[in-house]
């Protein structure tokens, strides 16, 4: 009985040992593909360079023309980065708000939280209002993080009142979209000719502005928040299987809830306060990474980042390829990729019970 009773047992670690295998095998695709994508991101520009003129500028960079290494590494390089870790933060806040909200329509875009941070630079940008009086020099980012955070603590606190369920919360999302969106048009309609282009500009997202201390402070965030969440895979992995059983296995879900809403909070907040507007990475990206991964936060975790990542780097290529020499605002690019992508899911995906 013992043996007979041992074989369901061992076939079951013979299944997960193969489930494991080819969710790491499709981790280590993404990152084949997240790598290519950098490349072509580097290459791709006004000026256009080979790959390998590409690579022996990063890995010999005293060996080729001071223009090519200018262009790289002074110009190419930071706003590759900035798409990487960008779209990684944009992706992994909205894989985490749906799974702590157990709802598949949580992004930081439709909660809200970028039409503030989008309110916040307007108020800069037009009427010169810096939130913090002591950051006028950077008060446009510092405006959209500040309306950001705003947001999310306001999420927070309707999410802490007795009886509020997650879809009250998206509702709640959605009325801050329209919200920030009628006091941003406002402001569009107030504001100078000059002012209003860099509004407009604003809020259709742009990489172009990247610079290393933009990819530093991004990174470091995203750096600092994954080891957080990665501590908390099996609690987030339960919480999936609803509040009861997640409880049952001694969860604490009003507490976690808060942790991770506070971090996805500054990752949504951070992105969007440098590079503008940016929607459909936090929605589509967890998407991917769920269906190709399932929900194990072990496996979904990076692969959210990895799908986010990807998704924004590959953009910036697109961006600069359908119309030769310039450059496409990449909000514009990933809301018309994203969203029959994410109709698609829709259609598909109808009877997903969540």
């Amino acid at each position: 009985m013992a043996v007979t009773g041992s074989l369901p047992a061992e076939a079951g670690r013979v299944h997960y040992r193969a489930l494991a295998t080819r969710r790491i095998l499709i981790l280590c695709v993404l990152v084949v593909l997240l790598c290519l994508s950098v490349a072509l991101d580097m290459a791709l520009g006004p000026a256009r360079y080979s790959l390998g003129e590409v690579v022996a500028a990063l890995w010999t960079p005293d060996l080729v023309g001071e223009q090519l290494r200018v262009v790289i590494w002074d110009i190419r390089l930071p706003v590759a980065l900035i798409a990487l870790t960008v779209g990684a933060s944009l992706s992994l806040a909205g894989a985490e708000m749906q799974t702590i909200l157990a709802n598949p329509l949580a992004s930081p875009f439709t909660l809200g939280v970028s039409a503030a941070a989008g309110f916040g630079a307007a108020l800069g940008l037009v009427g010169g209002v810096a939130l913090l009086p002591g950051a006028v020099e950077y008060m446009i980012p510092v405006n959209a993080f500040v309306m950001a955070m705003l947001a999310s603590l306001l999420i927070y606190g309707v999410s802490t009142l007795r009886g509020v369920t997650s879809e009250t919360i998206v509702l709640l999302g959605i009325a801050m979209v329209f919200t920030f969106n009628a006091l941003l048009s406002l402001l569009e309609y107030l504001a100078s000719e000059q002012a209003l282009a860099a509004v407009v500009f604003w809020t259709m997202g742009s990489l172009t502005k990247a610079t290393w201390p933009k990819v530093w402070i991004t990174a470091a965030v995203l750096v600092l928040s994954v080891p957080l969440l990665a501590r908390r895979a099996w609690q987030l992995t339960a919480l999936r299987l609803g509040d009861d059983k997640a409880a049952s296995f001694g969860v604490d879900i009003r507490r976690i809830r808060l942790e991770v809403l506070l971090l996805v909070s500054l990752l949504a907040a951070i992105p969007v306060s440098f590079v503008g507007t940016i929607g459909f990475v936090g929605l589509v990206g967890p998407h991917i990474a769920r269906m190709l991964l399932g929900e194990d936060q072990r496996f979904f975790l990076p692969g959210s980042i990895l799908c986010g990542a990807l998704m924004l780097s590959a953009t910036s290529v697109v961006s600069k390829m359908i119309i030769p020499g310039a450059i496409l605002p990449i909000g514009v690019i990933t809301s018309l990729v994203g969203l029959p992508f994410f109709f698609a899911l829709i259609f598909t995906h109808r009877r997903r019970t969540w």
